[in-house]
C-alpha cells in the first residue's frame, strides 16, 4: 500500500491495539491484521514498534504495554491501570467519546469490541437518551462501502459512485479509477482519476451514497501525486473574514491561506474559495458571528444574494 501518514498510521495504531488486546490470548497473526485493518505487514510492524514505549509515569515494565511482534503473530497485554474505572472531567469525557468513535470508524475496527461496549456504557451513563444529550457525530461510510472501494484499488478496477457534491450541494454519478484511501482530521478520503472532470479528484468517502465495480481496470500513479485536500491555485478567489470567538472553530474545520489571532479572541481568516454555494452556506451558516473584511471582486455581496434567495424560499 501507499506510504502511510503520522495521522493514518496513529489511526490505524488505537484501533488494532485494543482489537488484538480482545483477542483469546492477546493474540492474533499478521495475516489477520493485515486483511482486517487493511494495511500488510511492514506498516503493522511500523504501527506497533513505539506501543511497548506507551504507559504512564514512572514508565516501569508494570505500566508499560507489551507488545510482541513475531514473525507471524503478534501478542499484546495491557497493563491494570487500563482495567482500572478512570475518575473523568467532563471535557476529559467529551474528549474520550469523541476519540473512541473516531476509532470506531477507523475500517476494521470491531463494532462489538470492548472499545464499543465501553463507549456504549460511558454514554447510558451520561444520560445518551435524555433530552439534554449532545451527539457525538462522526462522518463515515458504510463499511460495504469502504470494503468496495478498497477491493477495487487493490485490483486496480474501476467504479461508478453515486457522489453527494458539498460545494455544489447536488449528487451524481462519477466513474473513478480510485488510487488509495487517506485519513485527514477525522475523516476518510479517496483520492483517484475522475472521468468526469478528466482530472485528479479528492472524495469524502462519507458522501458516497453507492458504489458499483466496472469491469475496467487502469493502472496506478507511481508515485501517487501528493494527497492534498484543497489546492487554492485554482480558486475563484478569496475572502477575508473577521470571527467572533464563537466562530473560531472555522480555523480548525477548512483550510486557510492565513490566520490571524487578535487580543480580544477574534481572529481573522482569509479562504480560498472553490465553489460560490459552499460560500453562501458558510456565510448564513456563521451569520452575525462572522464580518467580510476584504473580497476578490468575484465574490463581493455573496452573503446578501444568498439571504435574499433564501428569504424568498421561504415566502414561497
Amino acid at each position: 500500500m501507499a506510504d502511510m501518514t503520522a495521522a493514518e498510521r496513529l489511526d490505524r495504531t488505537l484501533a488494532i491495539v485494543p482489537w488484538v488486546a480482545n483477542q483469546p490470548d492477546g493474540t492474533a497473526t499478521i495475516k489477520e491484521i493485515s486483511e482486517r485493518f487493511a494495511i500488510d505487514a511492514d506498516d503493522l510492524r511500523d504501527c506497533l514498534i513505539i506501543t511497548s514505549m506507551v504507559g504512564i509515569h514512572p514508565y516501569t515494565p508494570d505500566l508499560l504495554i507489551n507488545a510482541i511482534v513475531d514473525a507471524d503473530t503478534v501478542t499484546i497485554d495491557l497493563p491494570d491501570y487500563f482495567r482500572r474505572p478512570l475518575r473523568l472531567t467532563a471535557e476529559q469525557t467529551f474528549a474520550l467519546l469523541t476519540s473512541a468513535k473516531a476509532l470506531l470508524s477507523v475500517p476494521g475496527a470491531d463494532s462489538s469490541s470492548a472499545l464499543a461496549r465501553g463507549l456504549s456504557k460511558v454514554l447510558a451513563s451520561l444520560g445518551e437518551a435524555s433530552e439534554t444529550a449532545v451527539d457525538v457525530g462522526i462522518a463515515t461510510a458504510p463499511d460495504a462501502i469502504t470494503e468496495q472501494l478498497r477491493a477495487a484499488i487493490e485490483n486496480s478496477q474501476a467504479v461508478e459512485i453515486n457522489y453527494y457534491s458539498y460545494g455544489r450541494d447536488d449528487t451524481g454519478i462519477r466513474r473513478i479509477d480510485p488510487w488509495a484511501i487517506h485519513s485527514e482530521g477525522g475523516l476518510w478520503y479517496l483520492q483517484g482519476w475522475c472521468h468526469s472532470s478528466l482530472a485528479e479528484r479528492i472524495f469524502r468517502i462519507d458522501r458516497i451514497r453507492a458504489a458499483d465495480l466496472i469491469d475496467q481496470t487502469f493502472i496506478t500513479p507511481d508515485p501517487l501525486p501528493v494527497f492534498t485536500l484543497f489546492d487554492g491555485s485554482n480558486a475563484l478567489g478569496q475572502i477575508t473574514l473577521l470571527l467572533q470567538p464563537e466562530a473560531r472553530w472555522v480555523t480548525e474545520y477548512y483550510p486557510a491561506e492565513s490566520i490571524e489571532p487578535h487580543a480580544d479572541g477574534t481572529t481573522t481568516i482569509t479562504l480560498a474559495i472553490g465553489s460560490l454555494p459552499w460560500l453562501e452556506r458558510l456565510l448564513l451558516r456563521l451569520g452575525p458571528e462572522a464580518a467580510v473584511v476584504d473580497a476578490s471582486p468575484s465574490l463581493v455581496g455573496v452573503a446578501p444574494v444568498a439571504a435574499r434567495r433564501l428569504l424568498h424560499l421561504y415566502r414561497d
